[in-house]
């Protein structure tokens, strides 16, 4: 084993080593007495730590990671350093679908879910085949089509959540515009298990075409050579990446960033081999958003920035 990847193992584990620091102290700030029993009506600061902020740093952490494979994903299969869930128009589709039910069903569930999240899974779901199908005009996919029609269907989707907000009232717009600076208040786990799963799946669907994306990153003609389904791999991965970030995003709002600059930082420390660079981007991008709430909840204490502020 050479120097290079001596090194390259040895930033992999620090980066890990750092996240799950971070993840591990942020909740800790300024708490006490967090091992009270919680059924102790003296320790008001056990509850809050259980019930609020622990849930809200997992979230983060959740959130981030998911932004961050998102982004890795799309620009190592596009070969473009510009691609992420916003610029191929994911974010704003899943955002659109959200702020309708926002506007229009506030106070809907589903089985214990609010529609907002079914409404970004469907706004997801309908931009994904949208760009694909304009990426596809031509009988075969051309990455700088795809990239374009998601530039184009993302300010489409933009232009509509305008359009809902000037024919909506005072106090719907204050709701939607709200929601669109991205937020991370929850109470419980039921956000956190959901965003999760959304990012699980789309760890295990990178971790499975690994060897497929690093031979599509360098040329899809020798990923073709080498015996890899490009299409398929393009079809599978994009849906997977479309849905598991629409689902992120129905959660949290659209928060930026982080999709498009973690990958490049990552890379620039590990290198461009993805079995590294895949668990260095999610431990990576979860670990920042964690930062970044943390300065939004302390920045202008009491009151609390929106992380999407801090972010972007």
């Amino acid at each position: 084993m050479n120097s290079l990847q001596v090194n390259r193992r040895r930033s992999v584990a620090v980066i890990l080593l750092m996240s799950a620091v971070i993840v591990c102290i942020s909740p800790l700030v300024g708490v006490v007495n967090i091992w009270t029993p919680r059924t102790s009506t003296a320790n008001i600061a056990s509850e809050i730590f259980w019930s609020l902020r622990l849930p809200r740093i997992l979230l983060a952490f959740c959130c981030g990671s998911a932004l961050g494979l998102g982004g890795l994903v799309f620009q190592t299969m596009l070969r473009n350093p510009l691609a992420t869930p916003y610029t191929l128009g994911v974010a704003s589709g899943a955002s659109c679908g959200a702020v309708v039910v926002i506007l229009f069903a506030p106070a809907a569930s589903f089985f214990g879910l609010s529609v907002s999240i079914l409404g970004g899974l469907a706004g997801a779901g309908v931009t994904a085949a949208l760009v694909y199908s304009l990426g596809s005009v031509s009988g075969a996919l051309s990455m700088s089509t795809l990239l374009l029609a998601g530039v184009a269907v993302s300010f489409f989707f933009s232009s509509l959540i305008l359009l809902f907000q000037y024919l909506a009232s005072p106090a719907e717009i204050y709701l939607v515009v709200r929601w669109l600076m991205g937020g991370l208040e929850t109470v419980g786990y039921r956000d956190v298990l959901l965003t999760a799963v959304f990012s699980l799946v789309l760890f295990a669907a990178a971790l499975r075409f690994v060897r497929e994306l690093d031979s599509m990153a360098i040329d899809d003609d020798l990923a073709h050579s080498w015996g890899v389904p490009v299409l398929s791999v393009q079809r599978w991965l994009f849906a997977l990446t479309s849905i598991s970030i629409g689902g992120v995003v129905s959660v949290t709002g659209p928060i930026g960033f982080i999709g498009i600059m973690l990958p490049h930082v990552c890379r620039s420390l590990v290198g461009p081999k993805m079995i590294w660079l895949l668990p260095s981007t999610a431990a990576a991008s979860g670990a920042f958003l964690v930062l970044c709430d943390a300065a939004a909840r302390t920045i202008a204490a009491p009151a609390e920035v929106p992380v999407g502020i801090i972010t972007a």
